[in-house]
């Protein structure tokens, strides 16, 4: 992937300095510093670059103000300001413990500024990377090139290894660096080299006092425990299955209620077994967004189902930088820009599909999951699966059912129309290999079985042979996830005629002088449809929880989640809170509209939450979109049972679904299909 160039004139703060040495490339985290170790070194670096702005002196006693003048850098600013307004003199220790709690905002403004700069690429799933960039260093005006992060590495290295005498700004670099105990995963340290980090460390006063408040703080037992006294609130299971919710299987609605009445963390303990604890709400989904990649792990609830398809570490179960890797090297396969390129196969295929339907007739709601199917088959696979897409869906989610969600015994599984169904897999998987063969696909699109083999082919560690039967046919059964989410966008464009007539408006429009192709699909030209989506999407997630292990202990909202601990990240609850969404109940795409901008909040979640945020949610947007503005291009239709209207039934499990009772009813054909 290519990358654009930047040209930035003004050094990086030491903030921002602490923060890319902390990031490891390889994986696209940041070394694993614990929390509040990281919060004390990032204050200590904001107190540092004040110090070297010559706004606030300090030493091993007192942190005096010496000017109040701002910086004009917003991560600076808000804490000078807080100095100057202190009423009586502090010392670095106490300023630090005070800025610890404020870390999280810091980082997130540093983030931001430096993907703005193009310092750093932020990828889908909370991963950074180092952008190629130019870099002209003031003081020394040498023009470089490269990526900033090997700057400043690179002065570490000279000052380390070389043993060129550091300026003040590395020998505090360095300082926080050994608080925070990494170098010994940067780089490999030998006893000499561990001497002279501990030699630069005391060269500088600033450097010094700085450093020595900060591990204080972090020595400081009751700092990062004082919260720990919260007891997680219990709910019996038969106080759950009174809920309104539950009768009609909206879960998102079903757990925003329980968090309201007991908080975003809590229990719910089901006869004869362990409570299983809840985390849900807009606070929770924002530590888990941030935080989550430290203390989670997917792997471990994932065994049995991998175990279906007789794989291991496939993507949805993998965790730190095999993770990465994999999401790295399949980016392109998932893309927008990929779907974007086979746009006339899209429109041809869904219209080849809608050939059928007929005026008066009443079309199942399962028939959106066949009319994905219809387009992605043949797309990302180049095979037609219509005769086992059905057999595919029910085997993959029984396996679900039974394994993640547990819901049902394990000989669910090997009934004998079951085994029957599973069969589907190898028959897949014989289409693909019969016409994936070098003169077969000469010529062709690069689709997403070619980048499964071939990804296998170059690194059979990371995607070994025994991944590609499961690989290859989840790629497929993404038409249920991908299905049901049109489902829900026909069921709420059906159930409201004037917000399905501004729709057809736009459809009309685009396809007036033919097929639109991916530039013509913007977002004022789909202004109506990309907000009804997002509140499709608000309102019926089709993956409105997920399940972790807990690898590391750790507190949220003030309850401790200890070691060894399965959590359900409800992260779709907030769809349904007043707080993030006003009239929750109310289907209203003005919500995405400026000032109000709901969408932008840790609330909305509709692809889930950090490293493990669906890869292809983008490509499931423009695709959503397309099918959409093509059935209302087309057709009018009408929701039957006609209560419906009012008030949809779901079928919860093992994903969210309409209920199978909802139809639609061919109302009108506003067009000829083309042939």
């Amino acid at each position: 992937m290519a990358h654009d160039t930047v040209t930035t004139t003004r050094p990086l703060s030491l903030p921002e300095e602490l923060i890319l040495m902390l990031l490891n490339e390889q994986n696209g985290y940041f070394y694993q510093v614990p929390g509040w170790k990281l919060n004390c070194a990032v204050a200590g670096a904001v107190l540092a670059e004040l110090c070297l702005l010559s706004r606030i002196d300090t030493d091993l006693d007192s942190l005096i103000l010496v000017d109040r003048t701002e910086t004009g850098d917003p991560t600076l600013d808000p804490v000078l300001e807080q100095i100057a307004d202190e009423p009586v003199q502090r010392n670095s220790q106490f300023w630090i413990e005070r800025l610890a709690s404020q870390a999280d905002s810091i980082i997130d403004l540093i983030l931001d500024r430096m993907v703005d700069l193009k310092i750093l690429e932020h990828h889908d799933g909370d991963f950074w990377t180092l952008a190629l960039t130019h870099w002209h260093e003031d003081l020394s005006a040498v023009h470089q090139e490269g990526t900033v992060g090997q700057f400043v590495k690179t002065r570490v290295v000279k000052a380390l290894f070389i043993e060129e005498i550091p300026d003040p700004r590395d020998i505090i670099i360095i300082s926080l660096i050994n608080t925070c105990d990494v170098f010994r995963f940067i780089f490999e340290l030998d006893d000499e080299t561990e001497e002279r980090i501990k030699l630069i460390c005391n060269m500088d006063a600033i450097g010094r006092s700085i450093a020595d408040a900060v591990e204080h703080n972090i020595a400081n037992p009751l700092l990062r425990h004082s919260a720990l006294n919260k007891r997680i609130p219990t709910i019996s299971l038969r106080y759950v299955l009174t809920s309104p919710h539950l009768r009609t299987g909206n879960v998102p609605a079903l757990f925003a209620g329980l968090a309201e009445r007991h908080g975003p963390v809590f229990a719910i303990r089901p006869p004869f077994s362990d409570p299983m604890i809840f985390l849900a709400g807009s606070q929770t989904n924002h530590w888990v967004h941030r935080h989550g990649r430290m203390h989670l792990r997917a792997g471990k609830y994932f065994v049995d189902f991998e175990k279906v398809y007789g794989a291991h570490g496939v993507l949805p179960s993998l965790d730190g930088a095999e993770h990465f890797r994999l999401r790295k090297a399949m980016g392109p396969a998932y893309s927008r820009s990929r779907l974007a390129g086979q746009l006339d196969d899209v429109y041809r295929f869904a219209r080849e599909y809608m050939a059928n339907w007929k005026v008066g007739e009443h079309v199942p709601v399962r028939s959106c999951r066949r009319m994905i199917n219809a387009q992605l088959s043949p797309i990302s696979l180049s095979v037609d699966s219509q005769d086992i897409i059905d057999n595919l869906m029910d085997f993959k989610e029984r396996a679900l059912t039974v394994h993640i969600i547990k819901a049902l015994p394990k000989f669910m599984l090997g009934t004998p129309g079951m085994r029957r169904r599973s069969k589907a897999v190898d028959t897949l998987l014989e289409r693909i290999r019969s016409v994936h063969t070098p003169a077969q696909r000469a010529g062709c699109p690069r689709n997403l079985a070619e980048d499964w083999l071939s990804l296998h082919a170059s690194d059979p560690q990371l995607v070994p042979e025994s991944n590609l039967r499961f690989a290859l046919s989840a790629s497929l059964v993404a038409s249920v996830y991908l299905g049901d989410a049109l489902s829900f966008a026909v069921y709420a464009m059906a159930s409201q005629p004037a917000l399905c007539e501004r729709i057809q408006g736009e459809a009309d429009a685009l396809f007036e002088s033919g097929d639109p192709d991916g530039k013509d699909l913007t977002q004022s030209s789909m202004d109506v449809t990309n907000r009804f989506l997002m509140e499709c999407l608000r309102m019926y997630p089709i993956v409105p929880m997920s399940m972790r292990d807990v690898a590391n202990s750790f507190v949220i909202e003030g309850y401790k989640i200890p070691v060894g601990s399965r959590v359900f990240i409800a992260q779709t609850a907030s769809h349904y809170t007043e707080d993030d969404f006003p009239k929750p109940y109310a289907f209203d795409i003005d919500r995405y509209l400026p000032p109000r901008n709901e969408h932008l909040n840790p609330g909305y979640a509709p692809y889930g939450l950090g490293t493990h945020r669906c890869l292809g949610a983008r490509w499931m947007d423009l695709q959503l979109a397309v099918n959409v503005l093509m059935i209302a291009h087309y057709f009018t239709l009408e929701v039957v049972p006609e209560a419906f209207v009012e008030r949809l039934q779901f079928s919860p499990l093992p994903s969210m679904k309409p209920s199978r009772k909802l139809k639609f009813r061919i109302a009108e054909r506003r067009r000829e299909l083309p042939v």
